[in-house]
């Protein structure tokens, strides 16, 4: 083994597919659309060199600086409730006490693996003003908050945003939850032994145990957040006006509806950029104090 590793050959070899493909679909595409955004173009004609001028542009959209600010929305309300619940159920998992956790872990991944457009039209039917689930159960309750969710300017973005809170959280759950399980089973033995409650050894041996396991879900929230379209797409189409707007949201819009392809490619730059901007700094937080990444 130690051979086959110091052989350059043999690790060109086996390094070289996943390489070419890295190239070919991710690396060959970005550097792609950072040429293509210095030129004046609609994706068909012939594009015409335009310096920074998209950026400039850009920059002064206030359109961008919305769609910056909803990405931002975005990411922290799925940090905050998909972590959040995939850790506390968990957590109920890791109870020995708990039984059917084969179903309970199936039940909590079955939005996962449902196709976005009917979680979509799911959720769109139960945000409906006039026959909605949610506006049925307030009147029960004699609510007056009767709300058209998806078409009020200020709740559009966390009725969405709680669309994909609600079809991921399963995926976050069965991240964390492998990480616990990774655990070696005589810590925690070891904590009941000792007398340490369920809630303690969650609190001092589980948790700081999945310090990676959590630099890698947030990664996937944050980036996720940045990255939201579908969702606007399927439920709102960016409205009510623009109230819903993302950065992949206008950069789709710009570059294949209104026809400036050239300014698309920017804001596809900066979103790239936002990305690897979020993933640097979750890494930095991430680190062990001593510098060595959890």
């Amino acid at each position: 083994m130690n051979k086959m590793l110091g052989d350059k050959k043999a690790i060109f070899l086996f390094t070289f597919p996943a390489l070419a493909v890295f190239t070919v679909f991710v690396f060959y595409p970005i550097m792609q659309t950072f040429y293509r955004s210095f030129y004046e173009w609609d994706g068909i004609n012939e594009a015409v060199f335009s310096g920074l001028d998209n950026y400039r542009e850009l920059f002064t959209d206030p359109l961008f600086y919305q769609s910056v600010a909803n990405c931002l929305i975005f990411a922290v309300i799925l940090v905050l409730f998909q972590i959040s619940a995939a850790t506390l159920l968990t957590f109920a998992l890791l109870n020995p006490r708990i039984k059917g956790k084969k179903f309970f872990r199936t039940a909590y991944f079955i939005p996962v693996v449902l196709s976005v457009t009917v979680v979509c039209q799911l959720w769109s039917a139960i945000y409906n003003p006039e026959f909605g689930l949610i506006n049925q159960v307030l009147e029960a309750l004699g609510s007056d908050l009767h709300q058209n969710w998806l078409s009020d300017m200020h709740f559009a973005i966390f009725a969405v945003t709680f669309v994909n809170v609600w079809q991921y959280t399963g995926y976050q759950f069965t991240i964390i939850y492998s990480g616990a399980r990774a655990i070696p089973e005589d810590y925690l033995e070891a904590a009941r032994i000792d007398g340490c409650t369920n809630w303690k050894m969650n609190l001092h041996i589980v948790l700081p145990l999945l310090k990676s396991t959590f630099r890698m879900c947030f990664v996937f929230a944050v980036t996720g957040g940045l990255n939201a379209y579908a969702q606007m797409n399927l439920l709102t189409k960016g409205g009510p006006g623009t109230s819903t707007y993302t950065l992949t949201y206008m950069t789709f819009r710009n570059a294949f509806t209104v026809g400036k392809f050239g300014y698309g490619c920017a804001s596809a730059v900066m979103l790239v950029i936002l990305c690897l901007a979020a993933t640097v700094i979750l890494n930095r937080l991430f680190k062990d104090r001593d510098g060595i990444m959890a």
